[in-house]
C-alpha cells in the first residue's frame, strides 16, 4: 500500500533585513538624478571612476567601525587564501587604494567622481539601511584649502541645479583641527585614545538630534533612548564635556571673524596652535568662496559640523536642506544633511612613503532622492519618462499573426519625435490572456495607448489606437455627462482607426493631445 508524500512546502518569499526593492519609478527617477549630479561634475573638470564593491579588509583599515572585528560594522569573510575581504563600507577608502596603486600614472591633483552601492552591517531602523547609493566627488594631491572651498562651491551647485532652491539649503563648513585642538588639550591625543575621539566625534555628530542634554550624555557615561537600548559613551569627566561642547558654540549665520580666535581658551596650552591653524583656514576658505561670488546663504562656517568618521584631517563640510518636512511622528522639523565629506590627508598614504593630501565629499544618494521628492522636483517627476505604448496580441494563439504585431512595435521604437529623440518606449504584449486581460495589462503597465488588431482590422489593413488616458476619463464621467454630444465626441477621439501605414502618426495625435 503506498502512502502519497506530503507535498514540499513552498520556500517563503522575504527581503533580507535592512535591504530595499526599487520599483520602476524610482529607478528611472534616480538615473535621471545621477545623471544631473554627473554633469555637474563633469563641468568642475571630475573624470569618472569605479572601484569594486569588495576591498581588503586591511585596506579599510583602522576607519572600520570596530578594528577588532572585521566583521563588526561592515559584511566581511575569508577567501580561498584565507586573507579577509569586504564589502566597501564607503567610496572614499577604496578611492585612496586605487590612487595609492595607480599613483604614477595618476594626473596629479587627481579630480574623479563615482558612483556606487555601500554596506553597513548594522542595526537596520526607520530610515537605516545596510545597501545605499552614494556619489563622491575628491581631489587628490592638492594640500591647499583651495580644493576644499572648491569641493564646497561643487555642492552647492549641484544642489542648485537639482532643483533645490537658494535659501533650502545650506553648506555647512568646519576644520576637524579646531576640534582636535580641544581633544588633545584635554588628555585625548595620540593612538591610545583614538577610540575615545572617535566615540566624542559621533556624539558630536549628534547634536541636532539629541540635543546639547543627549550629547553630554554620550561624552559622559552614555544615552538610554526611549526604546530602552543604551549607548555607551566617552567617558570624559564634566569639565572635559564642557570644554567640548563649549566647541559647539554657533558663529550665527553671518561671517566668521579673526577675532573668534582671540576668544579661545583651551583648558592647556597644548592644543592652541591646533584650533589656530584650523581657524585660519576657515578664514581662508571663507574667503575664496566669498571672492566666487558665494555668500553666507549658500556656504558659511559652522562648528558644529564634525563628521563621525576618524580619517579626516582638516575642513569637514555638510549640505544641509533647511526647509520643513512632517517626521515619522508628524512633527515639522528640518529635512537635514544629505551630503558631506572633508579633507583626509592620511588615507593615501597608508599605502605610499610619501604625505598624499585629498579632499571630497558624499551625497547620500537615496536621502537626496526623498528630499527632491518633498521639492516637487522636476528630476524625479514620472512625467519626465518617454510614454508607453502597448501592442496587444488579440490573435495571440495563431502563431502565424505574430510577425504583424513584432512588425508595429518595432515600428514604434524606431519612431522619432520632431526632435529627433526616440518617440516613446513601446511593449508588445506576450502573454496568453486574452483582450479584457491585456487591456488590464496595459493599464497596470501605464500606457497612454494601445494598439488593437484584430481579424477585421488586418482584412482592412487598419489598426485601432486606444487613447487610455481619456478613455479612463470618460470612464469616470457621471451619467449626464455620458449623454452630452461632447462626450459622445470624446469617444470617437478615444478610440479611432488609422491604416497600419499612419500607425506612428496616430500615436503622435494621442501623445500630443496630453503634451
Amino acid at each position: 500500500m503506498s502512502v502519497d508524500k506530503p507535498a514540499p512546502a513552498k520556500l517563503k518569499a522575504r527581503q533580507p533585513r535592512g535591504f530595499v526593492d526599487r520599483g520602476p519609478a524610482d529607478v528611472a527617477a534616480t538615473e535621471r538624478m545621477l545623471a544631473v549630479i554627473r554633469e555637474s561634475f563633469s563641468r568642475y573638470g571630475f573624470d569618472p571612476v569605479e572601484t569594486p564593491f569588495v576591498e581588503y579588509t586591511d585596506a579599510l583599515g583602522k576607519f572600520l567601525p570596530d578594528q577588532d572585528r572585521p566583521n563588526e560594522g561592515v559584511f566581511s569573510f575569508q577567501d580561498d587564501d584565507e586573507q579577509w575581504l569586504s564589502l566597501r563600507y564607503d567610496l572614499t577608502a577604496p578611492l585612496a587604494r586605487y590612487v595609492a596603486e595607480n599613483y604614477d600614472a595618476l594626473p596629479k591633483p587627481y579630480r574623479s567622481y563615482r558612483a556606487g552601492y555601500v554596506f553597513r552591517n548594522e542595526k537596520p531602523g526607520p530610515g537605516r539601511f545596510r545597501q545605499f547609493m552614494q556619489f563622491d566627488a575628491d581631489i587628490v594631491g592638492a594640500g591647499s584649502v583651495a580644493a576644499d572651498a572648491e569641493i564646497c562651491m561643487l555642492a552647492a551647485d549641484t544642489m542648485e541645479a537639482l532643483g533645490i532652491k537658494r535659501g533650502d539649503y545650506v553648506v555647512k563648513v568646519n576644520n576637524r583641527k579646531v576640534l582636535d585642538g580641544v581633544m588633545e588639550a584635554i588628555g585625548l591625543g595620540g593612538e591610545e585614545n583614538a577610540g575615545r575621539r572617535l566615540t566624542v566625534l559621533r556624539a558630536i555628530d549628534k547634536l541636532d538630534k539629541f540635543g546639547p542634554e543627549g550629547v553630554r550624555d554620550l561624552l559622559g557615561a552614555g544615552r538610554r533612548d526611549e526604546s530602552g537600548d543604551f549607548t555607551k559613551g566617552a567617558g570624559l569627566d564634566p569639565l572635559e564635556i564642557e570644554a567640548i561642547l563649549d566647541f559647539t558654540v554657533e558663529f550665527g549665520e553671518g561671517e566668521f571673524q579673526s577675532r573668534n580666535l582671540a576668544t579661545m581658551n583651551p583648558p592647556v596650552e597644548s592644543g592652541f596652535e591646533l584650533q589656530k591653524q584650523g581657524s585660519f583656514e576657515l578664514l581662508e576658505i571663507q574667503k575664496l568662496c566669498r571672492g566666487a561670488g558665494y555668500g553666507p546663504d549658500r556656504i558659511r562656517i559652522d562648528p558644529s559640523v564634525v563628521r563621525g568618521l576618524e580619517y579626516y584631517t582638516g575642513p569637514v563640510y555638510e549640505v544641509e536642506l533647511t526647509f520643513e518636512v512632517p517626521n515619522d511622528q508628524g512633527q515639522v522639523v528640518r529635512f537635514g544633511s544629505v551630503a558631506g565629506g572633508g579633507r583626509y590627508d592620511g588615507l593615501v598614504g597608508r599605502f605610499r612613503p610619501e604625505p598624499v593630501p585629498a579632499t571630497g565629499f558624499s551625497i547620500g544618494v537615496s536621502r537626496l532622492y526623498t528630499a527632491l521628492k518633498a521639492v516637487k522636483s522636476p528630476i524625479v517627476d514620472a512625467r519626465n519618462e518617454l510614454p508607453l505604448v502597448v501592442v496587444t496580441a488579440m490573435d495571440n494563439k495563431s502563431p502565424e499573426f505574430m510577425p504583424g504585431y513584432q512588425a508595429m512595435v518595432s515600428v514604434l521604437r524606431q519612431a522619432r519625435g520632431a526632435d529627433g529623440k526616440p518617440l516613446c518606449r513601446a511593449d508588445l504584449y506576450l502573454g496568453a490572456s486574452g483582450f479584457n486581460a491585456q487591456m488590464k495589462y496595459a493599464d497596470r503597465r501605464g500606457a497612454i495607448c494601445a494598439i488593437i488588431q484584430g481579424s477585421s482590422e488586418r482584412e482592412a489593413g487598419t489598426v485601432v489606437i486606444k487613447d487610455l488616458i481619456l478613455g479612463a476619463e470618460l470612464a469616470a464621467a457621471s451619467r449626464d455627462v455620458k449623454d452630452s454630444a461632447e462626450h459622445k465626441a470624446k469617444q470617437a477621439e478615444a478610440q479611432f482607426s488609422v491604416p497600419v501605414e499612419g500607425l506612428v502618426e496616430g500615436v503622435k495625435t494621442v501623445l500630443a493631445r496630453h503634451g
